[in-house]
């Protein structure tokens, strides 16, 4: 698929213990249905040719045999399909009998994987029938095994590479190992594979789901793969056991589908190799793919590369949890808090000097203030919040700064700067008629000049309020807005801001609520300009840099998934479908990819600030670019 995607399927057909026709052609059946809906990669269960269930019947040439001449058939189905296919089966080698995943694909069995850890404890009686690899074959991960009239390789540590995708490398354990310590999908992913496919007969007890759940995320999550996890169902042997065909697909934490427990058949899902790769790249260059003692065995195999469309679904607020936000929103405010408890007991500073404009980004920085002089018991009658009303503030702004301020029982100064600011405009020749950009950063630098010297005043720190979205954009003021002494927002978009603001109002009810839901509900503007004839905001800012919506879905995407813009444009398109056209969506990218690149030498010198989530602009941590990187390679996405 493009993109970078691989559409897997892990099956669950019905079975039969030890009828291997009647098992052979529900395999067949379920492979070229997965192949028809487009999967690439399609993964049965632990022993599914005959059963997981069958007991001494494993001690049976006749079984052993059958399953055998299965597999050739299974592969002869295969033939002209581009679908790689796992499937679970008993195989003899050298008198000895494995547990084995046997990779089939167009037309060929291409590699057997045996199963590594043996359970013999519970209900689980494996040593009874299946043996391991020597000790010294399993260290040489080479050897070779006849089946269906061909040789072909028999190891642990296969990694099946695509010879379309780069990012396409696959490859296999068996259930209990998953369970152990040691799990072989720690060496093949150290190896390069970045899917992992487990044939399972996992049976089913209470709490067991969700103890397998967590165990597949945390693999995936672990070792950066996608991982596939296809469980025995319908037709295992309840003699005493039962199987729930508990079918599993993660990437790196995230459970991208799962199916219904005792409601088997294909369950499918896209795994983003190309992300998965990415990073890796960023997180773990020096473990992925570059220990050669766990190198292995490569065997290729042709993929699929259609253009069919993507299904996987994108949250628009990427920022924001689709559940339990509630809990979210309160440690993220502690987080924020705990950064800002740190600086005033470090510093010895009795006070805060906060410029409060009646925004969102403001009140925030207010609320984290609050919160972190209660933590410390310090009177918040030292939080001096810093009315500066200018040429383009409104009444309805100011009224809020000043009723919220009371509310939270605050101190309120109000200093107005355009008296200030047409003596600078005298002294530096400017035309005030001229409402340029010197007009609008004047009155920003005006009100940090205050800010700092006040704070001077008052032995204390100026608190900065601007986001991490106006952060990615640069949409500050240098030396203005940009500035301060310690950024309580700087890990916090703005698609966030805004339910960490209603957290807190709903959270403080009265007053305090009432004043913060008529600061959520003002347009988001810095007030740098006249308000129209009704005295009502004239510059709104996503009229002139676009919608934080859509800057905040490339900002997560771009930063923390590494997707390129074309990527971003076509997942954007999808996911704000009947929102914004995708013409809409290009220009937003474009003045995105500009701003961002152009705007680095803010982000260079930004002022220290708490991280929050998973994506920072911090020049001392998370992001590291020259100030002066060109964005060509960008743009060209997009031409």
């Amino acid at each position: 698929m493009k993109f970078g995607y691989v559409k897997v399927c892990s099956a669950t057909p019905e079975i039969r213990v030890a009828d291997v026709k009647f098992n052979t052609d529900n395999i067949i059946n379920a492979i070229k249905e997965s192949a028809e809906n487009g999967s690439q990669l399609t993964v049965f269960p632990e022993l599914c040719i005959c059963g997981y269930t069958c007991g001494d019947l494993f001690n049976q040439s006749a079984l052993i045999s059958a399953c055998a001449n299965a597999l050739s058939k299974i592969a002869a189905a295969t033939r002209g399909l581009k679908t790689l296919v796992f499937v679970g089966a008993p195989l003899e080698r050298l008198g000895k009998l494995y547990n084995c995943a046997v990779a089939i694909h167009g037309g060929a069995i291409i590699g057997a994987v045996p199963k590594t850890y043996i359970p013999d404890y519970g209900e689980y009686n494996e040593k009874r029938y299946f043996s391991v690899l020597s000790e010294s074959n399993a260290k040489n991960d080479s050897g070779y095994i006849e089946i269906g009239g061909g040789t072909v390789t028999f190891s642990t540590a296969i990694t099946f590479a695509s010879k379309d995708n780069p990012y396409f490398t696959v490859a296999a354990e068996i259930c209990e190992d998953l369970w152990a310590p040691g799990s072989p999908s720690v060496r093949r992913a150290a190896a390069g594979a970045n899917i992992i496919v487990n044939l399972s007969a996992s049976n089913e007890t209470v709490g067991k789901a969700e103890y397998r759940r967590n165990l597949v995320k945390m693999q995936s999550a672990k070792l950066v793969v996608g991982y596939v996890y296809s469980d025995a169902g319908d037709g295992e042997s309840t003699t005493d056991l039962v199987f729930a065909g508990h079918n599993l697909i993660c990437e790196n934490g995230a459970v991208l589908a799962e199916s219904k427990l005792f409601e088997n058949g294909l369950l499918y899902g896209e795994i983003d190799v190309s992300y998965l790769a990415a990073e890796r790249r960023k997180t773990a260059s020096g473990y992925y793919g570059d220990r050669n003692e766990e190198a292995g065995i490569t065997v290729s195999f042709r993929s699929d590369e259609n253009d069919g469309d993507i299904g996987r679904i994108y949250p628009r607020l990427p920022f924001v949890p689709e559940k339990g936000l509630t809990e979210r929103s309160e440690l993220i405010l502690k987080i924020q808090s705990k950064g800002l408890e740190k600086r005033l007991a470090h510093t010895g500073s009795e006070s805060v000097v906060i410029g409060v404009s009646g925004g969102l980004d403001s009140a925030l920085a207010l609320i984290v203030a609050v919160r972190a002089f209660k933590a410390l018991g310090k009177n918040l009658k030292n939080i001096i919040a810093v009315s500066m009303p200018g040429f383009g503030t409104t009444n309805k702004t100011k009224s809020n700064s000043q009723k919220l301020c009371g509310a939270m029982g605050v101190t309120f100064k109000t200093i107005p700067v355009g008296n200030t600011v047409n003596s600078h405009f005298k002294d530096i020749g400017h035309d005030p008629d001229d409402k340029n950009v010197t007009y609008e950063n004047a009155q920003a630098r005006m009100r940090t000049l205050i800010l700092m010297d006040v704070a001077n005043d008052n032995g204390g720190l100026v608190v900065g309020t601007g986001d991490l979205s106006e952060l990615a954009l640069g949409w500050a003021t240098y030396n203005g807005d940009h500035m301060s002494m310690y950024s309580v927002n700087a890990g916090v978009p703005k698609t966030l801001v805004k339910h960490l603001v209603a957290y807190e109002a709903e959270k403080s009810g009265g007053e305090i609520e009432k004043i913060l839901f008529s600061i959520l509900n003002t347009e988001i503007s810095p007030e740098l300009l006249p308000p129209d004839n009704d005295g009502n905001i004239a510059q709104k800012t996503e009229d002139l840099v676009g919608p934080y919506e859509l800057h905040d879905f490339f900002l997560y995407y771009f930063m923390r998934c590494g997707f390129p813009p074309d990527k971003l444009l076509y997942l954007a398109c999808k996911t704000f479908d009947g929102i914004y056209d995708c013409e809409t969506v290009n220009k937003w990218l474009k003045i995105f990819i500009r701003r961002f690149f152009g705007q680095q030498f803010k982000r260079s010198c930004m002022p220290d600030g708490v991280k929050v989530g998973s994506v920072s602009l911090s020049p001392r941590g998370d992001w590291r670019m020259p100030s002066d990187a060109v964005s060509a390679v960008w743009t060209d996405f997009l031409k």
